[in-house]
């Protein structure tokens, strides 16, 4: 029988980076990114780049979480996206 959890289990089995606790509770989008680019450059499980690592497993969440994100936390965490591009020198989209 599949897991119920399957996502949580890819993130602690498959080459996806190590995350640090609450990093998706974050209220800062600031925040997220910083962490998300912390644990990207200090991965060894990734195949990818760190910006390529950091905005996948940020995509994952939110593709996961789906329907049931508020439209704020949504907010929040698109928000984070931009802050990631920043953080790695890239040009945020518009």
């Amino acid at each position: 029988m599949a897991s119920k959890r399957w996502s949580q289990d890819v993130t602690k089995h498959s080459d996806a980076m190590d995350l640090e606790d609450g990093v998706f509770r974050q209220r800062s989008a600031r925040k997220i990114a910083a962490s998300l680019k912390r644990s990207a450059e200090a991965s060894h499980r990734r195949k990818a780049s760190p910006f390529q690592s950091a905005m996948s497993m940020l995509n994952f969440y939110i593709n996961r979480a789906g329907d049931q994100l508020s439209k704020s936390r949504r907010a929040t965490l698109e928000k984070a996206k931009d802050e990631l591009r920043k953080d790695f020198g890239r040009e945020p989209k518009h």
